[in-house]
């Protein structure tokens, strides 16, 4: 009984420690998905107008429809994770460019019904290393579907998925 209470408590101080650190949901309601990080590779990019790298990750719905081509829409339940850093040089060897600076974490959730108004995708980012949500208001979504009417005839999605042999 004792060690079942210990337990508990030991659970219970876990769950309030994980909350007190979890970031802000973004001001769309839009909240950083549990365990992104442990999330496989869909694509890399680099922008050369922001000299940052980004790693597009996939939950496991997104990564399933990523290798099997069914990316024309993107299912429901596909979530992109988009982690982008500010270039830096590899000082051992200067003409290697590496991930410096974390810049933020952005996410794309796709749920046709839910984000009508953003052509089925929920748009969220949080800045630094600090996870601080993006934007003033629920509106701060409209700005990244501006962006992505680029890329309509791809389900607004930039990221090309990569082969992996």
């Amino acid at each position: 009984m004792k060690k079942a209470i210990g337990l508990l408590l030991w659970l219970t101080a876990v769950s309030v420690q994980a909350a007190e650190s979890a970031p802000a949901a973004a001001p769309n309601g839009v909240t950083l998905p549990a365990y992104f990080k442990e999330w496989r590779i869909i694509g890399v990019s680099q922008r050369n107008d922001k000299q940052s790298l980004r790693a597009i990750l996939g939950n496991p719905a997104a990564v399933e429809a990523a290798r099997q081509g069914r990316t024309q829409p993107w299912p429901d339940g596909a979530i992109l994770a988009k982690i982008a850093w500010k270039d830096a040089a590899l000082p051992e060897w200067p003409a290697a460019i590496v991930p410096g600076e974390l810049q933020h974490v952005e996410f794309m959730v796709k749920d046709a019904g839910k984000y009508v108004a953003t052509g089925g995708w929920g748009f969220a980012r949080w800045l630094g290393n600090a996870l601080v949500p993006y934007g003033k208001d629920a509106a701060f979504d409209q700005e990244c579907f501006q962006c992505h009417g680029a890329v309509k005839a791809r389900d607004y999605v930039f990221t090309r998925p990569v082969v992996i042999p």
